[in-house]
């Protein structure tokens, strides 16, 4: 009884925490956003809907506790947070276009296209993709070393770019209605989803100073999370419902997508989900410094249920 009431009680201190880095790092996030102004106030409008629109805001989060896993403690992080955000939320808008997976609801609130227009909704997602490296390039003028801030925004450009999430999402648009083998799903996975995360971690630990074997491995780990996270997104639209999703359930069925539980079945997807995620958490308890927070977030992001 006594273990379950402290397990409980981790827990609840955990979700505490959580909640209040989420806002924080909204805080930083919103700081960046345009003004609602001028006369083409509709595409910021647009953008700004659609950032604001929810989540965990985990791709920044991530990036901010791996900079303080490294050391990190100075302003140069928060652009590229909100960058990273930005980036994110750009893929989500066109990845619900009607010419992609033509989802009208997203996080329990209509989606940017069916709110602005199908027109909008692209010029938004474009909008937000370019002004995410506007956003990041004002690091330079933090006093941030300039080599390090340089390195940061060519890992953001090549992790969302043709090598890494576009690249990944090119692969999966093609491979609609068809039969997907192992080998290319992985390839869309790891780039698809997880090119963000290796991207927000990997620009946490450059700009904290980590040394290149150390930006490598952080590199192996979030592409190890990436991988559990979109396996357990796969388990989630086959066993969870829209009220808890906050979007279509069976999304992945109705577009003829083939996914990992389609592949491998769902209990076999649910082993390896611990067994990949195990993997990550044992790299990141290999690296320096010690950031429990970081581990939990971890844990929760490929444990979730929404």
């Amino acid at each position: 009884m006594e273990i379950k009431r402290r397990k409980r009680k981790m827990a609840d201190n955990f979700k505490e925490r959580f909640s209040q880095a989420v806002k924080e790092t909204e805080t930083v996030v919103y700081s960046y956003l345009p003004e609602e102004t001028g006369h083409q106030k509709t595409i910021f409008e647009a953008m700004n809907y659609s950032v604001k629109a929810g989540g965990k805001r985990l791709r920044p989060l991530l990036m901010r506790e791996v900079y303080r896993l490294f050391g990190g403690n100075g302003p140069e992080i928060e652009p590229f947070m909100a960058a990273m955000e930005m980036i994110h939320t750009s893929s989500l808008i066109h990845d619900d276009l009607p010419c992609m997976d033509n989802d009208e609801y997203r996080r329990g609130k209509l989606t940017t296209w069916k709110a602005y227009g199908y027109d909008m909704a692209v010029l938004a997602g474009d909008a937000l993709m370019i002004y995410a490296f506007e956003t990041a390039s004002k690091a330079f003028s933090m006093g941030a070393d300039p080599a390090k801030v340089g390195r940061a925004i060519g890992i953001l450009a090549e992790k969302t770019g043709i090598y890494g999430m576009i690249g990944g999402q090119t692969v999966d648009v093609e491979l609609t209605g068809k039969a997907v083998p192992r080998e290319k799903l992985d390839f869309i996975y790891r780039l698809k989803t997880g090119a963000l995360l290796e991207a927000s971690m990997m620009i946490g630990a450059v700009l904290a100073g980590a040394t290149v074997e150390e930006i490598k491995e952080v590199e192996t780990m979030a592409s190890e999370v990436g991988l559990a996270f979109q396996i357990q997104d796969d388990i989630l639209d086959v066993t969870s419902t829209q009220e808890e999703l906050g979007k279509p359930v069976l999304s992945d069925e109705k577009n003829e997508k083939t996914t990992y539980v389609t592949l491998e079945g769902l209990e076999k997807a649910k082993r390896d989900v611990k067994e990949i995620s195990d993997r990550a958490a044992g790299r990141l308890a290999g690296l320096p410094g010690k950031n429990e927070f970081l581990y939990n977030i971890i844990e929760m992001l490929v444990n979730r249920k929404n």
